[in-house]
């Protein structure tokens, strides 16, 4: 779900942190701390990259900051771990700056904890100074569309979810028995759903992919894939690296239709760079990859994928038996506007294609996690000014329920340096109140014993850590997720593995 920049945002946060002297904060505000400050006790909702990245600035640029991220998984770092493709490991190395962040005498992390549900936000801001929500965008948007609830109809988060070993998506079990599968939507996601549906096993084996995952796949009929987008190649969401890895894959060949890029060779060049350099590479796979080897590759693939614009999905169209997908009608629009503003309208004609998986991947947005915190229900964000809860003192956003799902790592990372800033503002001008002490985790901890929640620790979560990378050792991988964790973490029992002082359970070795 992350974009490529994810690989080298480590790399970037440290140079820029280095670039910034005199305790100058990213967004150009000057900040002074010493330990002559007062303690600042400040709760942080999720452990993705927003809320890292809010704790490593806040951590850099206040020195009695006291940080406890809570997350409701019992592993950290959210859609690093949980939306980035099994095969996109060099994405991944962001977290090592995260756990960096963790190790921190003043940071501390606590899995296993819903916030909203195990602990109320009441609770937390009786508990803290400060209290971040930077828990993402969790929700699909759906279709609304008839047959959209018929078996074989996902949305790309839970297959996502599926093969990278999200607890609540392990019972999946999707429809992989029909040789097409139709991709709702244009974006990276919908790309890396493509290419794990069509990789070779021995490319898949290599990665962090879920052993069951693997085994269906492995076992799937799925040869043909179809990326239907409402608009046309000018306003495409996904990225270069993504579409070249597409076009690059073996054993497969890609299906475009020549009329879809007539004349865009003249629209092009007014392009920006990036954008000028994708719809090139669309354009030189759809008219002039027809060199006698690339035609001998394609002649040869067992399996194809394609690109379908200005299609519009009507309706899924349901199987004989009346309960799974037979196929969806799509509705031929036309585009009003230019480039990338132009908007997709329906007309009369419709297309209907024949398919047993359909995979929605046409966006996200947050779920309210407290009635006592404002939320946009239109918008699925918390309305905030520069991070600022509107009319809530002391609590603060970050991330994509701050401003929505989009953006690569490194929109996260500055929009999350943006809200520490407002903190450290509201601190310094007295604005917010850090008088006061407040009890921090010790106070919450108490409450979670009282009702049978067993919080992770980040020791915790190197226990897990450590036996997942052994495991997927044996089988010639990076690691071997563990599932389940959720419903195991919170039988005492299991809870031995989170202590240090104890060792790993039966069910662990």
């Amino acid at each position: 779900m992350f974009r490529s920049s994810v690989a080298a945002a480590g790399t970037f946060l440290t140079r820029h942190c280095r670039r910034t002297s005199h305790g100058a904060c990213g967004t150009g505000i000057r900040m002074f701390s010493s330990v002559s400050d007062p303690e600042i006790k400040v709760c942080i909702v999720g452990s993705g990259p927003a809320g890292f990245y809010t704790a490593q600035h806040l951590l850099k640029y206040h020195k009695s900051t006291v940080i406890d991220i809570y997350e409701k998984q019992p592993v950290p770092f959210g859609l690093v771990r949980f939306g980035v493709a099994p095969d996109h490991p060099e994405v991944k190395n962001v977290v090592n700056a995260f756990t960096q962040t963790a190790l921190q005498v003043r940071c501390s992390f606590h899995g296993n904890i819903t916030v909203g549900k195990d602990v109320s936000i009441e609770e937390l801001k009786q508990a803290y100074h400060v209290l971040v929500l930077s828990y993402g965008a969790e929700t699909n948007r759906l279709l609304g569309i008839p047959g959209e609830n018929l078996q074989g109809v996902y949305s790309a988060s839970s297959l996502v979810g599926w093969y990278n070993g999200l607890p609540e998506n392990r019972h999946l079990n999707p429809e992989l028995n029909n040789e097409t599968a139709v991709i709702l939507g244009h974006g990276n996601v919908a790309l890396d759903i493509a290419r794990i549906l069509l990789s070779p096993i021995d490319m898949l084996k290599k990665t962090d992919i879920t052993a069951h995952s693997l085994e269906a796949l492995q076992n799937s009929k799925v040869k043909r894939v179809v990326i239907v987008g409402r608009r046309g190649p000018l306003q495409v969401a996904f990225t270069i690296k993504e579409l070249r890895e597409m076009i690059k894959l073996p054993d497969t060949r890609l299906l475009y239709d020549p009329s879809d890029f007539e004349g865009l060779k003249h629209t092009v060049k007014d392009l920006p760079r990036p954008r000028r350099r994708l719809i090139e590479l669309m354009i030189k796979a759809a008219l002039e990859m027809n060199s006698e080897k690339e035609a001998e590759n394609r002649g040869a693939a067992t399996k194809e994928w394609c690109l379908r614009f200005l299609r519009s999905p009507l309706q899924i169209i349901p199987s004989d038996d009346g309960k799974r997908v037979g196929g969806i009608r799509l509705s031929v629009t036309k585009l009003e506007g230019s480039a990338e503003s132009a908007k997709a309208i329906q007309t009369e004609d419709i297309e209907d294609l024949e398919c047993g998986l359909v995979l929605s991947s046409i966006g996200y947005k947050s779920h309210p996690i407290d009635p006592s915190v404002p939320f946009d229900q239109r918008e699925g964000l918390i309305p905030n000014k520069l991070g600022r809860v509107l009319h809530a003192p002391g609590m603060y956003c970050s991330g994509w329920v701050k401003r929505g799902p989009v953006g690569v790592i490194a929109t996260t990372m500055n929009d999350s340096f943006e809200t520490a800033d407002s903190v450290l503002q509201d601190v310094k001008s007295g604005r917010l109140d850090v008088s006061a002490s407040k009890g921090g985790f010790k106070v919450i901890e108490a409450l979670l014993e009282q009702r049978g929640i067993c919080p992770v620790s980040f020791s915790g979560w190197k226990k897990i850590d450590c036996f997942e990378v052994a495991k997927g050792k044996k089988a010639g991988k990076p690691r071997e997720k563990l599932f389940g964790l959720r419903s195991k973490a919170r039988q005492q029992p299991y809870c031995t593995v989170m202590k240090p002082a104890r060792s790993l359970p039966i069910e662990l070795q």
